[in-house]
């Protein structure tokens, strides 16, 4: 070698990593400079290490922010990993050349966007592909590059040199200051070890490293820079992340292509489309061996027509279409997913500095047997064994930390049991960051989850977050942090006299006990709240439902439903029969908006609390000749709205019908005009079925008379109860329930 060895590559392109790999064994250089922050420079030796699994990225923090990070991620196929991997099997030193973090970091807050179309970053494989007549860049490269075995390096810096020329920094105002520091780094490293240096770096950065600048100049670019304690470790990374512009700003389409073309040493469309012929079976799909084969001649064909040397992406992605998919587009969305991008995640070893949040976040990960994974996969919890009660915590606790690897799903099963739960879990790199950012809290998952619950429910203005973050607490089973959360919720609730607030906090509250209860978790002092906070809502709850417009009787109407359903899970008695007594008073007050007083009236049907004589009567009242009818039309989506409940309840009691029946009928048209939109809203929530039920029972009437009636017995049921027939079903029941024969 006479003179520095630039290899410009692509990052993340294979043929670039096997051209790199070509040229370090032909020149055996004793130290390889790769573009990257040097302060991973005493992190080299670990990626020799066995755990370590590309892809992986270098993670750059400021240590006192740490949400002010940075990423430079290594896949397999890319050039710099593969120098990296190079230089530590043949014992050459190896030195990152690039722009230090520290500096990279403080100067992020100071760069602004570009503000005119001049200002535009340039594109450098875009340009190269147009100017060749491609109008698709992963063409062009795989045409010129992937597709060849020579290597490009001269041609590339010719070519990039052109394109410097022609558009300067391209828009990358930051290079100029990179590009300093790289030749400064070159020097220092020539002056050591002689002209016998490699440099791999972006074929972008190749001219400017040829350039004969003084050090007194580029120093002068240098002067000033701002900067930031920084840490920097290895992190996994996987080829979903590396799919998007990030880090190197090289973010590439087909990172599971990339791959196969990197590790397959010959054959490679035959191979593919093997792949892509097996993951179809396992998705029952019927594909034969003399598909595979008409598949690889039709995308060799392809290749032929096209002018290219050999079949890339595209051809096999058409012959795949129109071979094994018989046209259809439904399927290659399945193979763009697992095969062309890919769920690769990378591993790094435990020796990789992380603060100790992480550590003991992946030692819990081991302990409870829940490792990252890239892709996306449910887990279903049974709340009655210890792992899985851990397991939960460990997920809520994340969640108060914002480290979102969890998030709560429906079961597939259909269970909504309170002894199960359902996660969607999914790893992704930027979650490192989160963890990092976390650390602040405390240096494990229970420590800083317990702090950042303690500081949330302080910082709380409202009283519905104060409650949530109670049942948060319960769930992540953070018993140092509930007093604390307690004590703020007594507060709130004591100086809040907003009765939708206090409705508003009540469900979570009674939420938190019954989840409480199943994980064994002391909830006396919350139990005491909730009854409090339970029995001032039934103080202010009639006054607070008088005079309400539309949109705030809607509102008030969903806090009793959700005092209701608080009131019902506490299970006390006497509590309960005050709650009653509550919904009596709003059902029979005129002052309360219509569509309070019909839900009102239809849970104490519900509950028994209201015979059917009493609900009809109330119902009469209510679709009177004196109520307005669009009262009238709220009061009926009150008490029959919210879907199939309400319509089964007019199908099984035609007096209620009836009433609804004459009501309608007796409408003016003006008045109708504007009850109609209410009324559409309330039957159109009900199953197909019951609405054609309802219509054939209101077309002929109560026992097939035509006409509507209010006093008649409700059709298909007897004076008296049946014996014989209802002993009938019992042996049926108890085997549902599972309790036997008696």
């Amino acid at each position: 070698m006479t003179g520095p060895l630039l290899l410009g590559v692509r990052h993340h392109g294979p043929g670039s990593a096997r051209a790199v790999r070509r040229a370090l064994d032909a020149a055996r250089p004793p130290v390889v400079l790769i573009e990257g922050p040097p302060e991973a420079d005493a992190l080299v030796p670990l990626a020799a290490e066995e755990d370590m699994r590309p892809p992986v990225a270098l993670l750059a923090h400021v240590v006192d922010e740490p949400g002010r990070s940075a990423f430079w991620p290594f896949a397999e196929f890319s050039p710099e990993w593969v120098a990296l991997r190079w230089a530590l099997e043949h014992g050459a030193r190896v030195r990152f050349i690039d722009l230090p973090a520290a500096h990279s970091l403080a100067m992020r807050d100071a760069e602004e966007a570009p503000e005119s179309a001049e200002d535009v970053r340039v594109d450098p494989l875009r340009a190269l592909a147009e100017t060749a007549g491609y109008d698709d860049a992963e063409r062009w490269w795989e045409d010129v590059v992937e597709h060849r075995e020579g290597d490009a390096f001269a041609a590339l810096g010719e070519a990039m040199g052109a394109l410097r020329e022609s558009y300067g920094d391209g828009g990358h105002g930051r290079d100029l200051v990179r590009e300093a520091y790289m030749r400064l780094q070159v020097r220092a490293a020539q002056k050591e070890f002689g002209d016998d240096v490699a440099v791999v770096c972006g074929a972008w950065h190749v001219p400017a490293l040829r350039q004969k600048a003084t050090v007194a100049a580029d120093r002068a670019l240098l002067k000033g820079l701002p900067k930031a304690k920084v840490d920097m470790t290895w992190v996994p990374w996987t080829h979903r992340r590396l799919a998007r512009a990030g880090g190197y700003g090289a973010g590439i389409e087909s990172p599971g292509w990339y791959r196969h073309l990197f590790s397959v040493s010959d054959r490679p469309v035959e191979r593919w489309l093997t792949k892509v012929a097996g993951l179809l079976r396992d998705e029952d799909r019927i594909v034969s061996s003399a598909h595979v084969i008409e598949a690889v001649r039709l995308a060799r064909s392809l290749a032929v027509l096209r002018g290219r040397p050999l079949a890339g992406l595209t051809e096999t992605t058409d012959a795949v279409r129109a071979v094994l998919c018989e046209g259809s587009d439904v399927p290659l969305s399945l193979i763009h997913d697992k095969l062309v991008v890919g769920d690769v995640l990378g591993e790094v070893p435990e020796a990789a500095p992380a603060v100790p949040l992480q550590r003991d976040l992946t030692r819990l990960q081991r302990t409870l047997r829940l490792k990252p994974v890239a892709a996306e996969r449910e887990l279903d919890l049974d709340l009655r064994g210890d792992t899985d009660v851990a397991r939960s915590r460990l997920l809520h606790r994340l969640r108060l930390l914002g480290v979102a690897w969890g998030e709560p799903a429906r079961s597939a099963r259909g269970s909504t049991g309170t002894f199960r739960e359902t996660w969607r879990l999914r790893w992704e790199p930027e979650l490192s960051v989160r963890v990092a950012e976390a650390g602040v809290w405390g240096t494990t998952v229970l420590t800083a989850a317990s702090a950042k619950a303690e500081t949330d429910a302080v910082a709380a203005t409202a009283l519905a977050d104060v409650t949530a973050l109670a049942e948060h607490c319960l769930l992540a089973g953070l018993p140092d942090a509930l007093p604390v959360v307690m004590r703020v919720l007594a507060d709130r609730a004591a100086l809040d006299a907003d009765v939708g607030h206090l409705a508003q906090a009540l469900p979570a509250l009674v939420r938190a006990l019954r989840y409480g209860d199943v994980r064994g978790t002391d909830t006396g002092a919350l139990a005491d709240v909730a009854t409090g906070l339970a029995e001032r809502v039934f103080v202010g709850l009639p006054p607070a439902c008088a005079g309400l417009d539309l949109d705030a009787a809607g509102e008030m109407r969903g806090h009793v439903d959700g005092v209701h359903s608080a009131v019902t899970l506490l299970e006390n008695a006497e509590l309960r029969e005050r709650w009653r007594a509550v919904l009596r008073t709003l059902a029979s007050r005129d002052s309360v908006a219509g569509v309070v007083r019909g839900r009102c009236a239809r849970i104490l049907l519900d509950e028994g609390a209201l015979d059917d004589d009493g609900a009809a009567r109330l119902m009469s009242l209510a679709l009177s000749r004196g109520t307005p009818p669009t009262e009238a039309a709220a009061w009926i989506e009150g008490f029959v709205g919210g879907g199939a409940g309400g319509g089964l309840l007019l199908v099984h009691d035609e007096r209620l019908l009836g009433l609804v029946d004459a009501w309608l009928t007796g409408v003016s048209g003006e008045a109708f005009t504007d009850v109609l939109p209410l009324l559409r809203r309330t039957f159109s929530a009900y199953e197909s079925g019951v609405r054609r039920s309802l219509g054939e029972l209101v077309r002929r009437g109560p026992s097939g008379g035509g006409g509507s009636a209010t006093t008649s017995a409700p059709r298909g049921f007897a004076a008296e109860l049946d014996p014989d027939r209802a002993d009938a079903v019992v042996p049926v029941v108890r085997m549902l329930l599972g309790v036997g024969e008696r």
